[in-house]
C-alpha cells in the first residue's frame, strides 16, 4: 500500500530545497514503484502545450511502444478525454486498449490537475486482474494534487 503522507511530506521537503517539477515527477514514480508488489508499471504522462497528446515524461518497468498517446485513446488518452480518473479491473474489457505488455491485467490512470486543467496523469500497469482499489487511487490523486501545485507554480 502505498504511503502517500510519507511520499508528500518528501515531495514538500525536496520543493522548498529548490527541486522543480522534474525531479519531483521522478520521485513520485519511482516512491510509487516501489510501494506495492501489485504495481508493476508506473508512469507519467503530461499533457502537451495544444491539450491533444500525452507525452511520456518518465517510467519505472518494461519498455512502452506508447511514448505519446492521443487524447481520446487508451485508458490514458480516455481519462484526459473524460477529465476522470480511470480504474479498469479487466483492460481485455476495455475497448480501445493500448496493450503494452500483455501481462498487464489491470490498469489504474490518476489525473495531475488543477481545477479543471490537467497537465499530466500516473498510469499504472498491474499483472494481476482488479489489482487496484479506491484506497490506491486516493493515495495515488493525494500524490498527484501535491505535483499539480508545482506545475501550476511553475507555469505561472
Amino acid at each position: 500500500m502505498v504511503d502517500a503522507r510519507e511520499v508528500i511530506r518528501e515531495l514538500q521537503d525536496m520543493r522548498e530545497e529548490g527541486h522543480l517539477s522534474d525531479a519531483l515527477l521522478r520521485y513520485a514514480v519511482k516512491s510509487l514503484d516501489g510501494a506495492d508488489a501489485r504495481f508493476n508499471w508506473v508512469g507519467v504522462y503530461l499533457l502537451n502545450d495544444e491539450g491533444l497528446e500525452l507525452w511520456l515524461h518518465n517510467y519505472v518497468g518494461s519498455p512502452t511502444e506508447h511514448a505519446k498517446i492521443p487524447v481520446g485513446q487508451g485508458v490514458c488518452g480516455t481519462a484526459v478525454a473524460h477529465g476522470a480518473n480511470q480504474n479498469v479491473p479487466d483492460v481485455s474489457e476495455f475497448e480501445g486498449y493500448l496493450s503494452c505488455s500483455s501481462d498487464v491485467q489491470s490498469e489504474l490512470v490518476v489525473l495531475i490537475r488543477a481545477g479543471t486543467e490537467i497537465y499530466g496523469q500516473f498510469d499504472i500497469d498491474s499483472h494481476q486482474p482488479a489489482a487496484f482499489n479506491n484506497q490506491d487511487e486516493v493515495a495515488v490523486q493525494m500524490i498527484a494534487d501535491k505535483l499539480a501545485e508545482q506545475i501550476a507554480h511553475e507555469r505561472r
